[in-house]
């Protein structure tokens, strides 16, 4: 058990060693573990709907065509929104965000500008994008010291004094309405965006983002981290959406058709979802997400407190410890691989299914990756195991081979023959021995003898087999058989007796092929039936399969005393179990070494009158 065990302890110390540097420092099957988060969040967020209280102006490809007439072409004069701006603040929302950069001054319609600032200075919960730029420019950039206070920037213990930034600030608005954040939405490294930037850390200094800007006015929570994992609701475009247009062309009527409290308390994001503005993105939800959703969806996490939350750094590599332990110990055990494979299966399906009623509570549980890691350490596992069976059954055929027919062998393997070693039958037991073996070495070089021998046990042993039984061992000139082992034999007495016939006329042939210079050349055969115990008998490193017990010490006396009397000798046992099948001569009792009562012999003969 040590021995066969030791691939197997091997293969799980491998898995273990590998899920430790595969959840802690490689993560090659994050993507994977994303895929499978995305489809539970994607799953649980359709049934979802987002705060009512967000809403948004949506610059759609119908807005661009009705504003035709109105404002031209995209970009729109700025003035434009400065009316839009007039008539949402009318109606006194909680903020009103623009999703759109307002970065670059009209150059040629500085008069357009103008007005869009006097409409901004009516109201002091207007929110403007920024864009933070690639750290290798900050050192061109400006002096964070300085617009710190217009950009609303926090300074930490840590922040440098001559620290610098690259930011693209809404250059077009006037620096005393700059209530800005950045909207830099980065990817994960498989392209998919599902983390929103609360804070960018550059030498201390903290620049919010556009949504943790507008929370921290609003009063809402802020939690201090760099990011936070987006909790989505419903499926793309499940914000309310209001055309630009329409909304502008209502403000724009004497008596407006839409209500007056419309925006009311409200998170108003202005922003596009105009095919030819391409402002989308990858989400877990769909792979052409509007960006202003994304600004929306972070604004909705933050302003009812709802966001992912993952799992702890260790939970991944424990799981993995503890499904791979427990795989490898149920193999050590003996544990059948169907049954592991089952038991596996189910702890699959139910850590799916906590990971996925966990995703709805806002929990991240990686599972995916403990999972693949199991069951690769399963599949080796079990590969080992049919290998090391597949080895067994080779070396059962092979050791088999020397002891019964190979057909035999093939039945007893597929029976599984080597559950049965060590236990107690009623077998029939054969020890032949040669007569006159010494005369025969003395008269003969031992090259000769040797050749002799082989000749003679291969024939004997072809009857042994041919009659259904197992080869014991060459004991030294002798020959130990036995019958009703490994494979059951209810007339195993018969079949011995049988064999022992014809190796009696087997022998006559080679004596004559010998020739008549061999005359004391003979064999005396005892035969004897009992119970027995048999089995895989030895060593670790050597083991036969034999016979032990009363029953073959008794065959053995039994064919010693042979010489002088009968070629073939056999027990009462014997010849009761053999039932009519053959004539018996009756030759006494005979004291036996080991027993107090006298064991009374047979010989047998085929019977006169058998067809």
């Amino acid at each position: 058990m040590a021995m066969l065990s030791k691939p197997l302890v091997r293969i799980t110390m491998l898995f273990l060693l590998l899920a430790v540097v595969e959840t802690g420092w490689l993560h090659t099957l994050r993507p994977l573990e994303n895929r499978l988060s995305d489809l539970f969040v994607r799953q649980q967020a359709q049934h979802l709907e987002p705060d009512p209280q967000i809403v948004i102006v949506d610059i759609d490809d119908a807005s661009l065509a009705r504003m035709q007439d109105v404002a031209g072409n995209w970009p729109w004069p700025r003035a434009v929104h400065g009316e839009l701006v007039r008539g949402i603040a009318a109606q006194h929302p909680a903020a009103i965000v623009f999703d759109i950069l307002f970065s670059e001054r009209d150059q040629y319609r500085p008069e357009s500008d103008r007005q869009f600032n006097e409409a901004l200075g009516a109201s002091d919960n207007i929110y403007f994008p920024m864009i933070r730029r690639d750290p290798v420019l900050d050192a061109k950039g400006a002096p964070l010291a300085q617009i710190a206070p217009m950009l609303g920037l926090t300074r930490t213990d840590k922040a440098a004094p001559d620290a610098r930034v690259a930011l693209l600030p809404p250059l077009a608005i006037d620096p005393r309405h700059w209530r800005s954040g950045t909207i830099n939405f980065e990817e994960d490294a498989d392209g998919v965006g599902r983390r929103y930037q609360l804070y960018t850390d550059v030498r201390g200094w903290l620049i919010p983002s556009l949504p943790a800007r507008v929370a921290a006015d609003l009063g809402y929570p802020v939690p201090h981290q760099d990011d936070m994992i987006l909790a989505w609701r419903g499926k793309a475009r499940s914000f309310r959406h209001i055309s630009y247009a329409e909304l502008y062309e209502d403000f724009g009527r004497e008596h407006p058709l839409r209500p007056r409290d419309e925006f009311t308390g409200k998170i108003v994001v202005v922003g596009t979802a105009a095919s030819g503005l391409h402002d989308v993105r990858v989400t877990p939800v769909a792979s052409l997400y509007p960006g202003m959703e994304i600004l929306a969806t972070a604004l909705d996490n933050l302003k009812n407190r709802r966001m992912m939350q993952a799992a702890p750094q260790w939970f991944a590599p424990l799981l993995a410890f503890a499904l791979i332990v427990a795989l490898g110990a149920a193999f050590l055990r003996g544990t059948n691989a169907l049954r592991a494979g089952l038991r596996l299966a189910v702890a699959s399906m139910l850590l799916l299914g906590g990971s996925y009623l966990a995703t709805g509570r806002l929990y991240l549980l990686p599972v995916l990756a403990p999972l693949l890691l199991a069951w690769a350490c399963y599949f080796s596992c079990a590969l080992a195991e049919y290998l090391r069976e597949r080895r067994s059954r080779e070396q059962a055929v092979q050791m088999f081979s020397r002891f019964v027919n190979p057909h035999v062998v093939k039945e007893l393997i597929a029976h599984g023959g080597l559950n049965r070693a060590g236990e107690s039958r009623q077998i029939t037991v054969l020890f032949s021995d040669i007569r006159g073996f010494t005369t025969l070495s003395e008269r003969h070089t031992p090259q000769e003898v040797v050749a002799l021998l082989n000749r003679y046990f291969s024939l004997q042993v072809e009857v042994i087999f041919r009659h259904g039984g197992s080869l014991d061992k060459f004991i030294g000139d002798a020959i130990m058989a036995f019958w009703g082992a490994p494979l059951d034999d209810a007339e195993h007495a018969r079949h011995a007796v049988e064999a022992a016939l014809e190796m009696a006329e087997v022998l006559q042939r080679f004596k004559q092929e010998i020739g008549e210079s061999e005359p004391g050349f003979d064999v005396g055969i005892g035969i004897h039936s009992g119970p027995a115990v048999v089995g895989l008998i030895g060593s670790e490193q050597r083991r036969e399969y034999t016979a032990i017990g009363d029953t073959v010490n008794l065959a053995s006396r039994i064919e010693g005393l042979t010489k002088g009397v009968s070629r073939i000798l056999v027990s009462r046992d014997t010849k009761e179990l053999c039932g009519d099948a053959f004539d018996f001569q009756s030759f006494g009792s005979y004291k036996v070494k080991g027993r107090e009562q006298e064991v009374e012999l047979f010989a047998p003969t085929l019977r006169r009158n058998k067809p």
